[in-house]
């Protein structure tokens, strides 16, 4: 493997979230200014957050519209964070810069010793009216933040995958011919 960021190259989506740890206001501040400075075409900066603490009213929000097999282990993450997007004239390539802004938000999130887990399985027509969202911003991911957890405290099936070795494509497979 050519030599990559330990950033990177240990970055992981685990499903197992300390239910006691928390997210600090300077964590949080973090993780968001680095998605701030996410690149974007013509610098337009389309994404907007929603944060949610664990357990505060934006959380409880957010979580109620997540899959409910998603639900038994997000609700243990320190924050629910949603990506959504203005759109504009161009809603592909807004969804695409908000994809780097939440890239940089993970990477972040790595470099503080935080996990984040991506999902794009959620009510997004329930997400936007329970967070009250303006027309025109539409949400397209959740990040659940935190720190690790213990993996034996995940539902069995959940818990093969959390331990079993990460896997990725080869990159001879990743590329075009």
């Amino acid at each position: 493997m050519a030599d990559l960021t330990p950033l990177l190259a240990f970055r992981w989506s685990p499903r197992a979230f300390d239910p006691e740890a928390e997210l600090a206001a300077d964590e949080a501040a973090s993780l968001l200014e680095a998605a701030r400075w996410a690149p974007s075409a013509g610098n337009g900066q389309p994404w907007r957050f929603a944060l949610g603490h664990r357990q505060d009213e934006t959380w409880k929000r957010i979580l109620v519209n997540l899959a409910e097999s998603d639900q038994r282990w997000t609700r243990h993450a320190a924050a629910l964070v949603v990506g959504a997007h203005t759109g504009g004239g161009d809603p592909e390539r807004a969804a695409y810069d908000l994809g780097q802004a939440i890239a940089h938000l993970t990477v972040q999130a790595s470099a503080l010793g935080l996990h984040v887990h991506q999902l794009t399985r959620f009510d997004r027509t329930g997400l936007a009216a329970e967070l009250d969202l303006p027309a025109g911003i539409r949400p397209l991911v959740v990040a659940a933040v935190g720190r690790l957890g213990d993996p034996l405290s995940l539902p069995e099936e959940l818990r093969a995958r959390e331990v079993t070795l990460r896997r990725r494509h080869p990159l001879a497979a990743l590329l075009l011919r």
